[in-house]
């Protein structure tokens, strides 16, 4: 039976509350301290996948548990309470799918890496038993005949796809949608949680499940990473498949992602996430790239004598350099050089990438969108649409948010002018590639670090109103690029109380220096902590 959260039961909710309320944090443990000679609680807000892991190991928790305490958060602060509103659909088999896991547990142990733990999807990817929305109205009830190629590589290691986020409509912008509205940033509910990603950034943020999966296709896991104080990256085109992703091949932009609230629990994650498919030909370029474990590379020390180049220039074109906003982070970032430098690294700064705006401002979308199109809903018997103007054509189209339907109803361009900018553009790319790659072989550069997202989180009334503020100073150059990595780390908050991150962008398919850069900073300053507005259940 399909299951959305408007059906999940209050009385339970209410019940499993009052339960926690006698908790000290949110668990009753299911063993027992031989020391203290009584039960010690599983302190469920921030754990990791290791801290779970652990819990399980010594009879502390269950899967059935833990799932449990996931939903029971994200039915007290999604749907009640603060309302952050990141979770379109809660996965109707996900206590039964924890059940199987504690049976395994119980006769051969973990199944995997990920044994038992909790993942929220962007509702961009495919998964068994949920429909795939894309945020949309016109899409609420599609489900998928196949689950994406990446989730069938979680369940094999023992995840447990918990819910599907909500996101930017179709996959872009900030997270609005005709299906649920806006999405909350819990550190600010007046704000947005930025996007695409924005259901995985708000809900990880919030503890509503361990890990998540994003999608990045210009900044969209980046930016909801940034704004929400998580660690994120979009890695190399080709590592991750995005086979059953709306947005995928023959298009090479898109890529999955990691999304967590440690580095640790990110490598983790990447690790399951990469691997050769054969229905997205893209991932043969990652063959030979990946390493035994990304987990290898978590050294506390790792940025003592690493040579970070510093990039200063503002790289987004709807960014206000003037503006006391972009100032904030602006402060922010030269705090964060500094804690660089004082972990042990080599600070070059500034770095300079000639013509750097001017070559990005060429970016042009190619030929292939329709084709990609076709790709992911053919992937189905019986597909809601077959082409864009089927999406037109459907009785809820007058429902999409105001910025969707213009991106379905604009006039057909010109195939000559298509491809005569997209040519443009892929020369642009090489060109500024090759000029990225010199700046760090001239300065023996290990990563080059960078502004996350240039401003603040913008307000929720400014995004669906017009002119519809989005995707303000989200620096795109890795998604220009394509085949370079970048990881968000958070790097603090501002005077008012906003996160904000930094970015190291490295070589191609050098993801490994980039976490190990990135934990050592973030082991050097621990900057993240979680939001007030949704705190332990039994407080």
């Amino acid at each position: 039976m399909k299951e959305s959260l408007n059906t999940l039961s209050r009385s339970r909710f209410l019940k499993s509350f009052l339960l926690l309320a006698f908790t000290s944090l949110v668990l009753f443990s299911c063993g027992s301290d031989s020391d203290a000679g009584q039960s010690q609680p599983f302190v469920l807000l921030e754990t990791t996948i290791a801290d779970i892991h652990d819990a399980y190991s010594s009879g502390q928790l269950t899967s059935r548990q833990l799932v449990q305490l996931y939903l029971d958060r994200i039915e007290a602060y999604d749907q009640n309470g603060p309302m952050i509103n990141s979770i379109i659909t809660v996965n109707p088999k996900a206590l039964e799918e924890a059940d199987q896991l504690d049976t395994a547990f119980q006769s051969s142990g973990f199944v995997g890496p990920l044994h038992g733990i909790p993942i929220i999807l962007k509702d961009q990817i495919d998964a068994a038993d949920m429909p795939t929305t894309l945020g949309s109205i016109v899409l609420k009830d599609y489900y998928p005949d196949h689950e994406a190629f990446a989730v069938v590589k979680l369940r094999e290691a023992g995840a447990i796809i918990l819910a599907k986020a909500t996101l930017g409509a179709w996959g872009g912008g900030d997270t609005h949608g005709s299906l649920f509205g806006s999405t909350r940033n819990p550190y600010d509910l007046e704000r947005t949680v930025g996007g695409s990603s924005g259901g995985p950034g708000g809900a990880i943020t919030a503890n509503f499940a361990t890990v998540a999966v994003g999608q990045e296709g210009f900044a969209s896991i980046r930016r909801p990473s940034t704004w929400n104080s998580l660690v994120g990256m979009r890695p190399t085109a080709g590592l991750v498949s995005r086979t059953g992703v709306y947005g995928g091949w023959p298009s090479i932009n898109g890529s999955l992602g990691p999304m967590a609230r440690t580095v640790t629990d990110l490598a983790t994650l990447l690790d399951v996430l990469v691997g050769y498919d054969p229905e997205d030909p893209l991932t043969a370029r990652g063959i030979g790239h990946v390493p035994e474990s990304y987990t290898e590379f978590l050294d506390k020390d790792g940025l003592k004598g690493a040579r970070i180049g510093v990039l200063h220039e503002s790289m987004n074109t709807n960014s206000e350099p003037d503006s006391e906003d972009f100032q904030k982070v602006t402060a922010i970032f030269e705090k964060a050089v500094g804690e660089l430098k004082a972990a042990g690294a080599v600070i070059v700064d500034p770095v300079v990438i000639p013509d750097l705006k001017e070559l990005l401002a060429t970016r042009a979308n190619g030929p292939d969108g329709d084709e990609s199109f076709k790709r992911y809903f053919g992937r189905s018997a019986n597909p809601p649409f077959r082409s864009r103007e089927d999406v037109v054509r459907s009785p809820d189209f007058d429902k999409l948010i105001p910025t969707r339907k213009r991106a379905f109803t604009r006039p057909p361009r010109d195939p000559g002018e298509v491809e005569s900018r997209h040519y443009q553009y892929l020369m642009a790319r090489d060109e500024l590639m090759t000029r990225v790659l010199k700046v760090m072989a001239d300065h023996q550069l290990d990563a080059i670090v960078h502004k996350s997202i240039e401003h603040q989180p913008t307000l929720i009334k400014d995004g669906v109103n017009p002119p519809y503020v989005s995707s303000k100073g989200a620096p795109h150059l890795n998604t220009f690029l394509v085949f370079v990595p970048t990881i968000t780390v958070p790097a603090g908050f501002s005077s008012d109380q906003l996160p904000a991150g930094i970015s190291f962008l490295g070589r191609p398919y050098d993801e490994g220096t980039l976490i190990k850069l990135a934990y050592s900073y973030e082991q050097g300053t621990l900057h993240r902590k979680p939001p007030e507005s949704t705190p332990p259940l039994s407080e």
